[in-house]
């Protein structure tokens, strides 16, 4: 099992998960609607969600993004604010990443601050690629993975099934070499 290192952020530590987390991730996650693009429902009950996070049999790394403390951060300080993911894939040198923010802080760039971070580490420590599937209809995360300069690299239609029926995916890709050019302003 790989350590899942902490990072850091302008606004956030990103670090492993403790199972007090379930508690803080359950309103986002019991929610249908916030729920919509994963690959499975709304989850029901705490402990479903606790068995489903930690799952020993998942072979992904995962982070937990934390409001840092310090004089900005008022009572955000400690708040977790999402759950950021890279799973193994085809070859060890190439990871998928994933994210979900917790509902009631949408909106306030945990997203991009966190997932930017994330990209680097991932990128410029043991992967030469990353990737990201999404449903084509989640615009908010087609946007993000576009920002952050990951490309297009599939739309696979009727593609996937899942609890809101067949699904068409977008199949992103960003490579090292694309992120090293970016970082220098190339």
């Amino acid at each position: 099992m790989i350590d899942v290192p902490t990072l850091h952020t302008d606004r956030f530590i990103m670090r492993p998960m403790r199972p007090s987390d379930t508690q803080a991730l359950f309103p986002t996650l019991s929610d249908p609607q916030q729920c919509l693009y994963l690959t499975r429902p709304a989850f029901t009950s705490h402990d479903e969600l606790h068995g489903w996070l930690a799952d020993p049999s998942w072979p992904g790394l995962t982070w937990i993004a934390e409001y840092a403390g310090g004089p900005d951060a008022g009572s955000n300080a400690g708040a977790v604010a999402g759950r950021f993911v890279a799973s193994p894939t085809h070859a060890p040198d190439v990871t998928e990443i994933g994210y979900i923010v917790c509902a009631d802080r949408q909106g306030e760039g945990v997203a991009s601050e966190c997932s930017r971070a994330l990209t680097a580490h991932l990128l410029n420590t043991t992967f030469r690629k990353l990737t990201a599937e999404v449903d084509t209809r989640n615009e908010p995360s087609v946007r993000l993975l576009e920002r952050l300069g990951f490309t297009r690299e599939a739309h696979f239609r009727e593609h996937e099934t899942t609890h809101i029926g067949m699904c068409d995916v977008y199949f992103y890709g960003l490579r090292k070499s694309e992120w090293d050019a970016r970082s220098k302003g190339a």
